[in-house]
């Protein structure tokens, strides 16, 4: 067998432009999502109101990163509340099902 005829599973070059700019956007996502879970604990924000309407940035995050940013429910609270709901823990923010997002809602009172 050919090296042409084999599959690469590695990601295609990208060019120095193309990594800044990727940087550039991961770390904002990361600093625009340290700042909700901040939101969150402070009460500043609505776990109800994100899981209604969640922020572009916040689709690919763990929905059991955010549960954990809310006040009073820590790594234990939020994996019981995920088997309630029946949600995978890698499941994310932007991949929650209706039946799941409104699970999540009527447990947080919404």
């Amino acid at each position: 067998m050919s090296i042409s005829s084999k599959q690469s599973n590695t990601a295609p070059e990208r060019s120095l432009d193309q990594r800044i700019d990727a940087l550039t956007k991961a770390n904002e996502v990361r600093s625009r999502r340290a700042t909700l879970k901040t939101d969150l604990k402070r009460g500043a924000a609505s776990l109800r109101d994100i899981l209604v309407a969640p922020p572009e940035y916040l689709l690919t995050a763990k929905v059991s990163d955010i549960l954990m940013a809310a006040p009073k429910c820590g790594k234990v609270k939020s994996a019981r509340i995920m088997e309630q709901c029946r949600i995978s823990p890698s499941k994310t923010i932007g991949g929650l099902s209706e039946r799941q997002r409104n699970e999540l809602l009527t447990h947080f009172g919404g």
